[in-house]
């Protein structure tokens, strides 16, 4: 499992790979989280996200976009999730805190998730997803 940032002249480009979905759908979650906030991310509180969708990027556009509202909306910073896809349902337990803006205000607001550009494929080696960041 992993993720990289990707060059791109407007938004930020993230490339993660994993073995399982679910386990791609958390290094996308995790990669948003640490394009936003940075590293320094606690798990003191857990939050439950249930999302239903007709396809695996419709699916992970959702659930990011879910998590990115709840950041906002809540001040809630994430710092990891546990996953669970099956067909079109995903349900995630979110662990994160509360936002301090002391380790938390260096990162990078983005401001959506992009289906442009999206993509999720597969190879032997497993899964490979390229999305964008609205920044």
């Amino acid at each position: 499992m992993s993720f990289e940032e990707l060059p791109h002249t407007a938004d930020v480009k993230i490339r993660a790979r994993a073995r399982t979905l679910n386990e791609l759908f958390s290094e996308a979650f995790l990669a948003l989280m640490q394009v936003m906030y940075g590293t320094d991310r606690k798990a003191k509180v857990k939050r439950e996200i249930l999302i239903d969708a007709a396809d695996p990027e419709s699916l992970l556009c959702d659930f990011l976009s879910e998590v990115l509202f709840i950041s906002e909306v809540d001040s809630m910073v994430f710092s990891g999730a546990t996953i669970s896809i099956d067909g079109s349902h995903l349900s995630a337990v979110l662990e994160g805190e509360s936002f301090d803006p002391a380790r938390h205000a260096g990162g990078t607001e983005v401001k959506g998730i992009s289906y442009s550009g999206l993509s999720i494929t597969w190879d032997a080696n497993g899964y490979i997803l390229d999305i964008l960041f609205d920044v």
